[in-house]
């Protein structure tokens, strides 16, 4: 908890006067009692009608000045509160959008989600208490004890058991809660987590017919944490029957000895009073504490749950400028680059090399699990690879800057991710400074402008949350244009291309050569069409490279593209494929001998 003590120093002027005006509320407040003394010892029972005046006017003024310092620190314990509060989400979150890929997976969206939201509500919520109560029951608590002992010395030993009984039922009610407080927030992760996963694969929870189990699995965990919260409510709960016994008992314990001691000295009528207010004080004060402290563990909870993300070291580091000067012409290069999850036993990636250059398009095939889209997140760094080096127009991407690397690529995942807003604040999400005509250039070759200018509101038309109001084709197109209207040095396509169908995806590709003249073009791909005519296509299998060259090439000489093409064309085209692949051997195979047949005679030439 108190590690989160550093977003208050911006505060530290607020918290000052916080701090003077609770100072002031307390002062004033516990000279009301010695006055109200003072009137019965020296007023009521002297009979002296002005003394009486003069000193109600003091404690009517003296209760003006407290309220005023109650008021204020009221407004300043919300204010701080609040805006710390503010800066330790904001902190959350710019850490999550700094985390990595490896880094996300160490905690679920459902937990962060909770850990944003709730966490730091339950900690704004015992800041605020500490700044009400912290601050001022202690003060409340000794200055009271200290008056109360001078004005009725022999009455004091009534605040220790005061004081003990109410100390020993907060320790006893906080070790029974306390562990439970942990198991609260776990149990909102996880309901979290079942509600988001029904809202974002609701399709799929209806398709299966599987809305009774999910049900199930909701009702299961909701009952646990009702069942929690009724224990831990009930156990709470008994903290006000017991607060109240000890305060009626100790006020009734204090009106016995008190008249006791009022039968041998009538004088002893206003310390009396006086004192029976203290302990009053005295009383609310450790009650006060006792809210707080029960409060406290399940805010510190929340606290450590904030610090574990604050505190998680990104696994990638970044430049703060780019070390070395990249070269002119844009290239992709991979240097006998392996990768391997952490804790895990095999390689995702072994051994990887080649070199992409500028107005080439480099494609990816391979089964399901061989490290193609591992491949190309090694390319904005959303991974680090374990060895080998990843360059960037002859520059290893750990030299770049962030900025520097990012702004050179653009960047298509295979499930298009739109944000809530307008079809033209999602395409220029890259480039909010584009014009107006390269937003709708980079709509125009993502054929996107067709459903576009067919929308009421066109380019500012409505996007849902994450494109729920668009279709799967749709959204990935538009995901194009945003990569496309970035202009960037280099194009990742992670099977950007699936959720089109044939036409489009030929249109597309076509349209692409306008703006691929002089970039890196890198596209993972499960249909051979998309990738046919790349100018080299790469194999994976298990991680490894078992392929390069181009389409005919390796239906030539690589197995696993072959089976990949067997699997996608019919007998018939197929086998067209392999003649065309055969004849193209031939093509190469004569050429290369009447080149090797003109050396030789251009050599006898010489030699004549």
């Amino acid at each position: 908890m108190f590690k989160l003590f550093r977003f208050l120093k911006p505060y530290w002027w607020q918290v000052i006067i916080l701090l003077f005006a609770t100072a002031l509320q307390v002062y004033t407040t516990l000279r009301l009692p010695a006055l109200m003394a003072d009137i019965i010892n020296n007023g009521i029972v002297a009979g002296d009608t002005n003394y009486i005046w003069l000193t109600g006017l003091k404690m009517i003024g003296l209760a003006a000045i407290s309220a005023a310092g109650a008021l204020t620190s009221s407004v300043f314990a919300a204010r701080v509160g609040t805006n710390f509060a503010r800066d330790v989400r904001a902190a959350i979150f710019t850490k999550i959008l700094n985390f990595n890929l490896l880094d996300l997976k160490s905690f679920s969206t459902a937990s962060l989600l909770t850990r944003t939201t709730n966490d730091v509500n339950q900690v704004q919520n015992v800041m605020i208490m500490i700044f009400l109560i912290m601050l001022r029951a202690p003060l409340f608590l000794v200055i009271s004890i200290i008056m109360a002992i001078q004005t009725a010395p022999d009455m004091s030993w009534i605040i220790l058991v005061g004081a003990a009984a109410i100390l020993g039922s907060a320790v006893t009610i906080i070790s029974i809660v306390m562990p439970k407080f942990k198991v609260f927030q776990e149990l909102i992760d996880k309901i979290t987590l079942i509600t988001r996963e029904n809202l974002t694969g609701l399709k799929v929870v209806r398709a299966f017919d599987n809305e009774s189990l999910e049900k199930k699995k909701f009702v299961r965990s909701n009952d646990r944490l009702t069942r929690l919260l009724i224990f831990i409510d009930k156990i709470l709960e008994l903290q006000n029957p017991l607060i109240n016994i000890i305060f009626n008992g100790t006020t009734l314990l204090c009106s016995w000895v008190g008249i006791s001691l009022l039968s041998k000295d009538f004088a002893y009528l206003g310390n009396m009073t006086a004192f029976a207010q203290y302990v009053t004080f005295v009383m609310m004060s450790f009650l006060m504490m006792s809210m707080l402290f029960v409060m406290l563990p399940r805010a510190n909870v929340s606290a450590h749950r904030i610090n574990d993300v604050l505190k998680k070291t990104t696994r990638i580091h970044w430049r703060e400028k780019t070390n070395g000067i990249p070269e002119k012409t844009v290239s992709v290069e991979f240097k006998n680059v392996d990768f391997i999850y952490p804790e895990a036993e095999e390689k995702i990636l072994d051994n990887i090399s080649f070199k992409a250059v500028a107005g080439e398009t480099t494609a990816f095939i391979g089964s399901t699990g061989s490290g193609k889209s591992t491949l190309i997140n090694l390319v904005p760094r959303f991974y680090e690879a374990t060895s080998g080096k990843v360059l960037i127009n002859g520059l290893p991407v750990e030299n770049y800057a962030k900025e520097d690397l990012i702004k050179r690529i653009g960047f298509v995942p295979q499930r298009g991710v739109l944000f809530a807003g307008t079809i033209r604040s999602n395409i220029k999400f890259g480039a909010p400074n584009a014009s107006e005509e390269q937003m709708k250039k980079a709509a125009r070759i993502a054929q996107a402008e067709n459903f576009i200018e067919k929308l009421p509101d066109k380019y500012n038309s409505h996007i849902a949350q994450g494109g729920t109001n668009v279709s799967g084709g749709q959204k990935q197109r538009l995901s194009i244009a945003r990569a496309i209207c970035k202009n960037p040095d280099i194009f990742v396509f992670d099977d950007a291309f699936s959720a089109l169908d044939m036409r489009t995806d030929a249109k597309l590709r076509a349209a692409l050569k306008e703006v691929t003249a002089e970039t890196v073009t890198l596209i993972v791909a499960q249909r051979i069409s998309t990738i046919k005519d790349a100018d080299q296509i790469i194999v994976l299998n298990d991680g490894k490279v078992v392929g390069k060259g181009k389409h005919f090439e390796l239906l030539r000489s690589c197995k696993v593209y072959q089976e990949i093409v067997k699997s996608q064309f019919s007998d018939k085209e197929f086998k067209k494929e392999m003649a065309i692949a055969e004849k193209t051997r031939q093509e190469a195979t004569n050429v290369t001998k009447v080149g090797a047949a003109s050396v030789g005679i251009s050599e006898r030439g010489k030699r004549g």
